[in-house]
């Protein structure tokens, strides 16, 4: 890392128009999000709900604002055999819409028995329901074999722990790095969930270094986690009330972070993401701060 122009730096559009809180960001257009991205400087993103859906007119006006597709969500139901055949389907075509943008990865996340998206689940659940140890098994091999299909085509899937699923916690993460193969399923380093959820995201790099091909910058306001915890408030709620920031906003030091990169020799994409409410966190604001927090580490790095 010579400076920040040097690094495969991205952004989120979710700093805009949340996915998961339709109605936090929704009066953004995708030309508000393209003049931002142009004018922060950033060369990637990840999919959203904004973005035209037509494969090759969003490559285009990507590419019109120096922007490559970095990756997007797919969120899986392996869990479940009986929906192995549509669920890989739908991971097939997923994998070959971002083929065509020119994407190497594809952020994963199982959702059977999460608070965010179970479709046999009722809204509004706020309780996360354990895997048995068979749809534990259920969901690995099926992760397998969408990580078959994304090395046939070149790419890699990068599963993404996350608040409200079944893999959150540090020996959920253990788990699912133990009975995975690392050939087929490698992993999303997200700092903030890693925190938020109980592992240090420093230590929890050092440890699966080897296995992490994709990065979310993401950071957490530590008085509003402890709130969160105390009062048992649920994962979208804590989203609402600010628990998540950009790098340099909150109580995680990334110095150390991107000093451990640099010593495991990552230089793949890192996406500045913080899911909060824009109406009170102007995200154009917040991700030129965090920019700026970020070229300070890199220029001491070289020092």
């Amino acid at each position: 890392m010579t400076d920040i122009r040097s690094i495969k730096l991205g952004i989120s559009p979710i700093n805009w128009v949340n996915e998961d809180v339709l109605e936090l960001g929704d009066h953004y257009t995708f030309d508000d999000l393209m003049r931002d991205f142009t004018q922060l400087g950033f060369t990637g993103t990840e999919n959203s709900r904004k973005f035209p859906k037509d494969a090759a007119v969003l490559k285009k006006a990507l590419a019109e604002h120096g922007l490559q597709m970095a990756s997007q969500w797919k969120g899986v139901l392996f869990s479940e055999p009986r929906r192995r055949a549509s669920e890989l389907e739908s991971y097939r075509q997923h994998v070959e819409f971002l083929k065509s943008m020119g994407s190497r990865h594809v952020v994963t996340c199982e959702l059977g028995g999460s608070i965010i998206g179970d479709p046999r689940r009722p809204k509004g659940v706020q309780d996360v329901h354990p895997l048995t140890d068979e749809e534990w098994n259920h969901m690995v091999d099926g992760l397998h074999r969408a990580g078959q299909i994304c090395k046939r085509n070149g790419m890699k899937l990068v599963y993404h722990y996350h608040i409200g699923t079944v893999v959150e916690r540090p020996d959920e993460i253990q788990r699912l790095m133990e009975t995975t193969d690392p050939e087929l399923v490698h992993l999303l380093l997200d700092t903030g969930h890693a925190y938020y959820g109980g592992s240090d995201p420093l230590e929890l790099y050092e440890r699966y270094a080897d296995r992490v091909a994709y990065v979310h910058l993401k950071d957490v306001r530590s008085d509003v986690l402890e709130r969160v915890k105390r009062e048992g408030i649920p994962f979208q709620q804590a989203v609402i009330q600010g628990v998540f920031t950009v790098p340099g906003d909150g109580c995680i030091d990334f110095a150390p972070i991107f000093r451990s990169f640099v010593r495991h020799g990552y230089d793949d994409w890192m996406i500045l993401e913080a899911e909060q409410d824009p109406g009170q966190a102007n995200p154009y604001e917040y991700a030129s701060k965090s920019k700026q927090y970020l070229a300070q580490i890199v220029q001491e790095l070289n020092a």
